[in-house]
């Protein structure tokens, strides 16, 4: 029992350690979940209705992966620039041992001119933690001949605390000047305390700033925006608390077809993989404005987790955009400017 006792101790200072260094999950396609990147781009887009779905599974094969998922709906308004939202997101680590839910609202807003647009958005919401102490073993499951005991329950007490809620809160900033896009992020805003021991242990903000460019390869050509090719290079910095990551990388645009490669690199002794992505648009009515997108992406890691043992990170995406048929006469504010989506 006292060794039952020590590992049980050392299974709560862990936990009690991820949760004052938890690291909130970040995708390769950051593009094609904007809303989640950065509030500001909530309601920022060519539409009225927006509705956006990504997720990760992340180390397919390690037996013990990682599935992380995001589903968003944005209105875009006129008159404000911006718009307002709703976003889930959920995290489950370590096979569902340790699981996260938030749901949020968004609000956005819009100041500028045809030369530039500068977006700002807020976002409120109630997050939930909770581990499955099922998913545990403990050491009066194991036989040291077999390994782990079928059907063993173990004798270890439960936590006191299991399932935690607390309130959540973010908010960004985006510019655009001419083929230039940059904005950064903040989420945890209020250091809500997310621990299942009782004592305090307040979880990082999490900062995000990026910048994209995007060159025109048709730009002395009389052709419409949608027929033309594009290189869009991007730089993405992520950091909560002592972790960060880096991804930098270029996209090739052209009509209804985009790739990427990209490098993100985890900082110190991080993991660091090569991405690359395909986008497509599969569905474009230009009478009703609207578009149905299909991302998918793979993860192949060069330090950290081998890929032969874990056989890399895959995401999809699927965003659709369409029009209100009754939205009336309201003209975008900015028409002249290029906006945020025209990066993504």
């Amino acid at each position: 029992m006292r060794k039952l006792a020590k590992i049980y101790f050392l299974v709560i200072a862990m936990l009690a350690a991820a949760n004052a260094f938890g690291q909130d999950h970040l995708y390769s396609q950051f593009f094609n979940s904007p809303v989640y990147l950065n509030p500001a781009l909530n309601g920022q887009f060519d539409g009225d209705f927006r509705a956006s779905f990504i997720y990760r599974n992340q180390y397919t094969s390690s037996g013990d992966n990682s599935n992380y998922l995001t589903a968003s709906l944005d209105y875009n308004i006129p008159k404000f620039g911006g718009g307002v939202g709703l976003m889930f997101s959920r995290s489950s680590e370590g096979g569902d041992f340790l699981n996260s839910n938030n749901i949020s609202g968004i609000y956005s807003y819009s100041v500028g001119s045809d030369n530039y647009v500068l977006s700002f958005g807020l976002q409120a919401g109630i997050s939930n933690r909770s581990i499955d102490l099922s998913k545990l073993v403990f050491d009066d499951q194991i036989d040291p001949q077999i390994g782990i005991i079928p059907g063993a329950v173990s004798s270890a007490d439960a936590l006191d605390f299991n399932n935690k809620y607390y309130f959540d809160s973010g908010a960004g900033v985006n510019l655009v000047v001419g083929d230039f896009m940059l904005g950064a992020a903040m989420q945890h805003l209020n250091r809500p305390n997310d621990s299942f021991t009782g004592a305090p242990a307040t979880l990082p903000i999490r900062s995000t700033a990026y910048l994209s460019y995007r060159y025109d390869l048709n730009a002395d050509d009389n052709m419409d925006d949608d027929e033309k090719s594009y290189v869009i290079p991007s730089v993405v910095l992520y950091k909560q608390s002592t972790a960060q990551s880096l991804t930098a990388g270029v996209e090739y645009k052209h009509r209804s077809v985009s790739a990427g490669l990209w490098y993100r690199g985890g900082g110190g002794d991080g993991p660091s993989a090569v991405v690359v992505t395909l986008i497509f648009d599969l569905f474009v009515n230009r009478d009703t404005g609207e578009k149905f997108r299909l991302g998918v992406s793979h993860d192949v890691p060069v330090s950290g987790i081998n890929y032969g043992n874990s056989s890399g990170t895959t995401e999809a995406s699927l965003n659709y955009i369409t029009i209100n048929p009754n939205r009336g006469d309201d003209t975008p504010k900015f028409e002249g400017s290029h906006r945020c989506y025209d990066f993504y």
